[in-house]
């Protein structure tokens, strides 16, 4: 797709995606990359320790500014930018685990420095009790603590994206009936998602572009034999934007093709432009 201005004559093209594992998809970033032509990649589930970060390949796509915070096998967040980027001092430990679901940054950008945050929520598992199963408990605080967070400190040219593993709309998944009792669909999970979005202010960036009452996807299941025949879908990555920046959006992309890609996530990138 081509773009509809260069970066430096007054927009920002930021991308999310849930790479699953930057190594051993680090060859798809280059489709990401030809496909959208971003200018900021926000990557989720990383799964790489910092010394293992694959930087040469970043740099082979022009990417020169990079953040990573990443561990062994789980979690991990990074930001690779083709703009100088800085990172943020003083956000919190999420529920004191150090699990690296959360990485923040100013970047710069046409209209001044913009606050960016890369979040990867905890799935949550598969069980909605937060007493049967810690794994929705932790995902749960998680949210509480974000939203917390947000409340403190209204959005003002701030960016958030990431795998927040809620899909809080009717729309936002295959059958809002069949699952209400699924974990990322349930009602206490909309509601404390909604909670953090409201608690900063923020604007979703996504259903600026398309209206409630269509479906939006941007994530299919492994076990589907044809995913795109079945199309059960959620929307599970998000991007937000502080109300002065809403009015800049110019233009999304959902890159459901990527779904096809060989040894593909179950995620696809999401980019927003923004004249920012």
């Amino acid at each position: 797709m081509p773009r509809k201005a260069a970066a430096g004559r007054g927009t920002l093209r930021i991308a999310t995606w849930n790479i699953n594992s930057v190594r051993l998809r680090l060859a798809l970033l280059k489709d990401l990359v030809a496909a959208l032509t971003p200018d900021v990649i926000c990557l989720q589930e990383t799964k790489c320790p910092d010394e293992f970060f694959p930087h040469e390949g970043a740099d082979a796509l022009g990417f020169t500014h990079r953040l990573v915070r990443g561990m062994k096998g789980y979690n991990g967040v990074a930001i690779l930018s083709r703009r100088p980027i800085l990172a943020r001092d003083g956000d919190p430990d999420w529920c004191s685990r150090g699990d690296c679901r959360h990485l923040g940054a100013t970047i710069d950008a046409p209209g001044g420095p913009i606050e960016l945050h890369n979040f990867y929520v905890p799935a949550g598992g598969d069980v909605p009790d937060r007493e049967a199963n810690p794994k929705f408990g932790h995902k749960l605080d998680f949210v509480a603590e974000a939203t917390a967070w947000s409340a403190a400190r209204p959005a003002r040219r701030a960016i958030l994206v990431g795998d927040l593993n809620i899909a809080p709309l009717e729309h936002d998944v295959w059958s809002h009936k069949q699952l209400l009792d699924v974990v990322s669909h349930t009602p206490i999970e909309v509601a404390a998602l909604t909670a953090w979005q409201q608690a900063g202010g923020w604007y979703d960036a996504l259903r600026h572009f398309v209206p409630a009452d269509q479906k939006l996807y941007t994530w299919w299941s492994y076990r589907a034999r044809d995913w795109r025949a079945a199309d059960r879908g959620r929307r599970l990555d998000h991007v937000w934007v502080s109300p002065d920046l809403a009015g800049g959006l110019q233009q999304h992309v959902v890159l459901k093709d990527a779904r096809d890609w060989t040894q593909a996530s179950d995620h696809v990138p999401v980019m927003v432009e923004i004249a920012a």
